[in-house]
């Protein structure tokens, strides 16, 4: 098994281009843990002979809940699963919940990855995002945490209209000056029933440009060269032995457990999710009860979701697995369908996998939906 994943569900409050699963009422924190730890227990006969290599708190904010909170949700997983000795256990967190006296507690625990939502370095950025902290607070919580923790990663959002190619460089400029050995940066898209929806509709936001965005991946992947930050999966830059481990997984389509509301699960032929409703999550596991529904994926969804993933990343789509798991057939239109692409310099055949270019990088998740099987 790859890991286990486990959705937080509250934020202090609403970022305008968030549309994941959460609510600003903290009210049923207490229930909330209590519930996770009665699914993880309900759920052991999933994967009995598994060995957990991957925990990963995300959410929402994790970082709302206490340290010990966290803690009694890993005693569970170690009292229930067969973890590894050398587990990645990541979580994710806000600058503004990151005092020196909770950075303090969490290294005394078996947390060893802090992945930080810094999004960016400028107050101004910050205040357009609804975002709960400052620049301020966002260059202190590397300066407490980096002591602490070796394995950090920071978000970063880029291809905002008001944010400059300057604005850009030195939000990555500042990382780089923490030592940070992993970024995930994400282009800010428009999601449908958000904040920020609304505000471009109304014309009070800009409306995204693409121009600016690809600039600004431009500028990204030029400086994250110099640092010699590996561009191992299209959002995501590190040295090598601060990859990811959790998220590499979902791209190389292991099975992974999610837990908590909205959390989605996956054992290689079915998905399955839990109920978006926090209230009706705990109600369900007071009743001893799982609250998801699942489906078994078609060979059509299957291969597209691993045209999708692994596109994202360095190491391409196995010719060999799309043969073995889809057969000859579908390996040979794949190779067809991704002629032009491969004329055109987006895709490159090497070692067996077929691979996105530099020129492609960008324009991933279209040139994946010109592979898939419909």
């Amino acid at each position: 098994m790859s890991g286990i994943y486990i959705h937080i569900p509250f934020c202090k409050k609403a970022c305008h281009y968030c549309n994941f699963h959460f609510s600003t009422n903290q009210n049923t924190k207490s229930a909330f843990v209590k519930a996770v730890c009665k699914e993880l227990s309900l759920r052991k006969s999933e994967f009995d002979s598994e060995v957990i290599q991957t925990i990963y708190f995300g959410g929402g904010t994790p970082t709302v809940l206490e340290v010990d909170e966290f803690v009694s949700i890993l005693d569970v997983i170690y009292e229930t699963y067969q973890v590894s000795e050398t587990p990645e256990i990541t979580l994710e967190a806000n600058p503004d919940d990151l005092d020196s006296e909770k950075i303090k507690a969490l290294s005394k625990t078996k947390i060893n990855r802090l992945s930080i939502g810094i999004q960016s370095f400028h107050s101004s950025d910050l205040l357009t995002m609804n975002r709960a902290h400052n620049a301020d607070e966002a260059k202190k919580c590397l300066e407490i945490a980096t002591p602490y923790f070796d394995n950090i990663t920071i978000d970063l959002m880029f291809g905002m209209p008001t944010m400059s190619d300057d604005q850009w460089r030195q939000n990555l400029q500042t990382a780089f000056g923490f030592g940070i050995k992993h970024l995930s940066c994400y282009a800010l898209t428009v999601e449908p029933q958000t904040a920020l929806e609304h505000f471009i509709k109304k014309g009070s936001h800009p409306p995204m440009d693409d121009e600016v965005s690809a600039k600004h991946f431009e500028i990204l992947l030029e400086e994250t060269s110099k640092q010699g930050l590996i561009h191992y999966e299209t959002c995501s830059f590190g040295h090598s032995e601060y990859f990811s481990k959790h998220n590499t997984s979902y791209w190389l389509g292991k099975p992974y457990m999610g837990v908590g509301p909205s959390a989605h699960s996956f054992d290689g032929v079915r998905r399955s999710w839990n109920v978006s409703n926090n209230s009706k999550y705990i109600k369900s596991l007071e009743g001893n009860t799982l609250p998801f529904e699942s489906e078994i994926l078609s060979i059509e969804n299957r291969f597209n979701e691993y045209i999708m993933t692994g596109l994202r990343t360095m190491w391409g789509i196995s010719l060999q697995k799309v043969e073995t798991e889809f057969g000859v057939n579908i390996k040979e239109q794949l190779l067809q369908n991704s002629k032009k692409l491969r004329a055109s310099n987006f895709l490159v055949i090497e070692a067996n996998h077929l691979k996105i270019t530099d020129t492609g990088k960008f324009l991933a998740d279209g040139i994946a939906s010109d592979l898939f099987l419909v």
